[in-house]
């Protein structure tokens, strides 16, 4: 029998089962059992030594019940992907099986090969404009497009690097980043048919749901640049392909210093006002969140006597934040780049720790909002 090239509800659970070590530590992601902690890979230098890094990491979070591995095309100019790709092949050394593993890669920004060239807005022009792929029109600020045949080769060379044939989740990135330069409405118009070529490409096998993974499009209020409609992009997916669509998935940052997804009200359905997860919830749409330690920023010099407070039980840093994104009520998961061993290390120490409940979390930060 062929192997099953995506995750399944099944192998992940079961996963999750073979670690009673976990017990608190695993979520659901539209139907997925995933890890609250997941491996980022967008830090580090387009060499060799970052390279291995990432294996390495990325092997000893698998073999320790971290089972989301998110990436992007342009990350490290392809060798995230690729990286992975690696790690990937050598799950059966691991004892794992593809089918328990979630994995999430992103298009839309157009991607160096290996290395940052010295001309990179040259070597872009060349590669995806002059070469006929996509249109002048339709790149933005001269690095960023959604357009369909763009994706479609873009989600192609993903597979490629990653060594699968089918993604997990497969993210349109930062799309609130054509906002600079293009109308609401030309953006839904995009956002159209984007959705149509993910869809045509879930009905192919090439993946299996898709999303948007943003950095301020869902942070920011209504009327401010960037601002995203979790409620209007739920709305393009079903005039696309009905309420069976595939959209289910969405990215964003949450952190003690970038905490609107929990704490602010940017977000509007059916007429009232309330934050992205309570958002999420109520469109059924799954979150998983990223930058937790600010890409490490947060945890290079001591944080606030009151937010440490909050978490008396914990006596790093790097624990109160993970702890404090992964508790949020409606977080799937969180992801943090570990490429150094002993940064893995010490965030995996974290899913040993049982998360805040939703009242819990609601009683020691419900007011860090205001």
């Amino acid at each position: 029998m062929a192997a099953t090239p995506h995750a399944t509800p099944q192998a992940t659970q079961a996963l999750a089962l073979s670690h009673p070590e976990l017990p608190q530590a695993y979520r659901l992601l539209d139907g997925l059992t995933v890890s609250s902690l997941g491996l980022g890979t967008y830090l580090g230098r387009d060499n060799t030594e970052d390279d291995e890094k990432y294996l390495q990491s990325a092997l000893l979070m698998l073999s320790r019940g971290v089972n989301l591995l998110d990436t992007a095309i342009n990350y490290r100019s392809q060798r995230s992907e690729r990286v992975l790709g690696q790690c990937l092949a050598r799950l059966h050394d691991l004892g794992l099986t593809r089918s328990q593993i979630v994995v999430c890669s992103k298009a839309g920004f157009l991607p160096f090969d290996g290395t940052t060239p010295t001309d990179g807005p040259g070597f872009l022009r060349r590669m995806y404009v002059e070469s006929g792929i996509i249109p002048a029109a339709q790149v933005a600020g001269g690095a960023h497009s959604l357009w369909p045949a763009h994706l479609q080769q873009q989600l192609s060379r993903s597979l490629r690097n990653l060594g699968l044939s089918c993604l997990d989740v497969f993210y349109l990135h930062n799309p609130e980043y054509q906002l600079e330069f293009v109308s609401k409405k030309e953006l839904r118009q995009r956002l159209r048919a984007a959705f149509q070529l993910c869809e045509q490409e879930q009905q192919a096998g090439r993946l299996q749901r898709y999303g948007c993974a943003t950095w301020d499009g869902f942070r920011v209020p209504p009327g401010q640049p960037g601002h995203l409609s979790l409620a209007d992009l739920v709305e393009i997916a079903e005039e696309v392909a009905g309420p069976q669509h595939h959209f289910r998935v969405i990215q964003l940052p949450l952190s003690a210093k970038l905490s609107e997804a929990a704490l602010s009200a940017t977000q509007v359905v059916a007429g009232k006002a309330m934050t992205l997860l309570e958002a999420a919830q109520r469109l059924q749409i799954s979150v998983i969140t990223s930058g937790p330690l600010s890409q490490g920023k947060l945890v290079q010099r001591p944080l606030p006597p009151k937010f440490c407070d909050r978490l008396p039980d914990l006596t790093r840093d790097s624990h109160r934040l993970l702890q404090f994104a992964r508790s949020a009520p409606g977080v799937a998961a969180v992801l943090c780049g570990s490429k150094e061993r002993r940064h893995a290390l010490e965030n995996l120490a974290i899913l040993t720790v049982p998360p805040l409940s939703a009242a819990e979390f609601q009683a020691r930060f419900g007011d860090a909002g205001s």
